[in-house]
């Protein structure tokens, strides 16, 4: 069966026809793409504005199901822990109750990353919007070497990354992939009232390890008991551990010597008022349409960056809970949607351009 063209048009005459019709169906694609992109920006804003710094924050409760070794509740505001109190009753440490310090926040690594590609998903689609559509954004020069749909369809990909990499943050490692970031990233004493005690080299105390991540845009609390591997045993403890009368709590980090250190500098309460202040300023600046590039702040400390020193250690307690957050989780559903609309916009402009569709999850 063939498709035959009445009344007939000559070959030269068909191609240029051809050509033609592609180009205006390339012309109105464009066109249309405008009011998809301005509602992507807009959704970006929503998005940022769930984790920014503003309002009292997320109060989240964190409680161990079926028995009482964590109990408590920390409040979050933007990507820091600003407050909380735990207590703990845990098998190897003498029961207590942890008390975060207002003036010593705990930034969250993951928190702070997600911020930073929000960031710069809004700051390219104002790029992407004011370089394709100049008549309705402050005017910009075209690129003399690249095309406008070409363009448009390189900031899209760059889009779609940050926005992927942005949802995998959120869902976080899977529960069965051991998550080694808690030997570096853990908090630091100065965080809490009382101090965390630290772990040193022949000493028998054992000492915590506090360490937040996110999984499944939920909030989850580690908490380590660890013993340095060099501790002296005493022959009481031998005797019983040999004769079974007693025995160490079994886990997946069960005898594993971890080389652990967390940041022992106490966070300048100033630096953590100015951090909050800038993000509120670039929340501000987002919303009215004039973000600019988020390079020129300085770097949020994060706790937990490695020192130079580290003591090994072995885990003897291990304990996960985990608090499910409304901003978040509404914010990972707001970044999914946004996700298959800028694939279905791409799909769509990459079929007109007569291209393969690059970096398709």
């Amino acid at each position: 069966m063939s498709v035959e063209i009445w009344p007939h048009v000559a070959p030269d005459q068909l191609k240029v026809a051809i050509e033609t019709a592609e180009k205006r169906e390339l012309d109105w694609l464009i066109k249309e793409l405008y009011e998809t992109l301005a509602n992507l920006r807009h959704g970006l804003e929503d998005c940022y504005a769930l984790l920014a710094p503003i309002d009292q924050g997320s109060t989240l409760v964190l409680s161990t199901p079926r028995n009482e070794a964590i109990k408590g509740h920390v409040t979050r505001v933007g990507t820091r822990i600003v407050k909380g109190t735990i207590h703990l009753r845990l098998r190897t440490l003498p029961h207590q109750t942890l008390t975060i310090k207002p003036e010593h926040p705990i930034h969250l690594a993951s928190l702070t990353t997600l911020h930073g590609l929000l960031t710069h998903s809004i700051d390219l689609l104002n790029l992407t919007l004011s370089y394709s559509y100049p008549s309705a954004t402050p005017t910009t020069p075209l690129p003399t070497d690249l095309p406008p749909p070409q363009f448009l369809s390189a900031q899209l990909r760059l889009l779609s990354q940050s926005l992927s990499e942005a949802s995998s943050l959120l869902k976080g490692p899977p529960l069965t992939t051991a998550d080694p970031r808690w030997t570096t990233h853990s908090a630091s004493p100065s965080h809490f009232s009382p101090p965390l005690s630290q772990p040193t080299t022949n000493s028998p105390h054992p000492s915590l390890s506090f360490h937040f991540s996110i999984q499944d845009s939920s909030l989850v609390l580690w908490l380590r008991s660890l013993e340095p591997a060099d501790a002296p045993v005493n022959f009481g403890t031998k005797l019983a551990l040999a004769i079974g009368t007693a025995r160490r709590i079994d886990h997946d980090e069960t005898e594993k010597v971890f080389g652990y250190c967390c940041n022992n500098n106490n966070n300048n309460s100033n630096e953590d008022s100015n951090n909050n202040n800038n993000e509120e300023n670039h929340l501000h600046r987002t919303i009215t349409g004039n973000s600019s590039s988020s390079t020129g702040g300085g770097a949020i400390p994060l706790s937990g960056t490695r020192s130079t020193r580290s003591v090994d250690v072995f885990v003897r307690e291990k304990v996960r809970v985990e608090s499910a957050d409304p901003s978040l989780l509404s914010l990972s559903a707001k970044l999914t949607a946004l996700g298959h609309t800028l694939s279905l916009t791409r799909r769509n402009l990459a079929a007109v351009l007569g291209e393969e569709m690059e970096g398709e999850d």
